[in-house]
């Protein structure tokens, strides 16, 4: 089975964009990007877009590569203080010279719309998340689209990054699955993945993960985004090798991509919500 994170977005966009109009609200969401890296860029223009596409208004402020910390950090705060915005986005990578830890953690924890704030992720760690980081809550939406079980499954998670491999983790165990986290310094990586009933792969390796890595049945998750040996896109899997084991598998491009970015709005137009109840209470 193919897991279609494309569908699936389109689907959660669409419903978004009912409760959206439906709400009376008008979400704005601000991003924040530093530098020329083409990716980062492309991004920001894809999160902008699905704004227009579902009724959330966007503003977006372009720093140059030689920004400093302070330029950023006061970039943030006048997003912290506007009332007009819901949410804030500050691309990543950062460049070198910025302090991506200062950054993240000067943003408004209710505006907070990565779920990347140490609040948004203690509240996760804790298994009352206000926002979870978009990548890993996009997967558990796949899972649940798709009525895959978690509950009582061994998921192993590749990468411990702390914007996808760890909050992934969290995810996981808060919904009943037994969690194992492996990285560069695990032993017997292969033998840890060959037990996952859900394999879960952040390496950022091209077609990392082989046919002979999988158990038969699995369901795979490929978060990956590299170019092979031609430059073709693809995950950290070799999909056409592992598709022939899996029980399910997510594509490259197509998979968990669209999800990223459809959370991304989910995640706004909660914020919104939140505030609008908090302004209405303090009336």
């Amino acid at each position: 089975m193919i897991l279609d994170g494309k569908a699936v977005s389109e689907k959660r966009l669409e419903l978004l964009k009912e409760k959206i109009d439906e709400s009376g609200l008008y979400p704005r969401l601000a991003t924040i990007i530093v530098g020329e890296d083409p990716g980062s860029k492309l991004y920001v223009r894809m999160k902008h877009r699905a704004c227009e596409r579902v009724g959330i208004g966007s503003v977006g402020i372009e720093l140059p590569e030689d920004a400093s910390t302070e330029r950023v950090l006061e970039a943030v705060a006048r997003l912290n203080n506007d009332p007009d915005i819901d949410g804030i986005l500050v691309q990543l990578p950062l460049p070198s010279g910025v302090d991506t830890t200062r950054i993240i953690d000067a943003v408004a924890p209710g505006k907070d719309v990565d779920g990347f704030h140490p609040y948004n992720l203690g509240r996760l760690l804790a298994g009352n998340p206000i926002f979870a980081p978009c990548t890993p809550q996009g997967i558990m939406t796949i899972l649940d689209e798709y009525r895959i079980p978690t509950e009582g499954q061994r998921a192993v998670v590749i990468g411990r990054s702390i914007d996808v491999g760890r909050p992934m983790a969290v995810l996981l165990l808060n919904a009943d699955a037994t969690v194992t986290i492996c990285h560069s310094k695990t032993k017997n990586l292969e033998d840890e993945m060959r037990g996952a009933d859900i394999l879960i792969s952040a390496v950022g390796k091209a077609k990392f993960v082989r046919p002979n890595m999988v158990k038969e049945g699995a369901t795979i998750i490929d978060v990956g985004i590299n170019y092979d040996e031609q430059g073709k896109l693809c995950g950290d899997v070799d999909f056409e090798g592992v598709r022939e084991r899996a029980g399910a598998i997510t594509p490259v491009p197509g998979g968990v991509g669209p999800m990223t970015i459809a959370t991304l709005m989910e995640n706004t137009f909660r914020a919104a919500r939140l505030r609008s109840c908090c302004n209405d209470t303090a009336r």
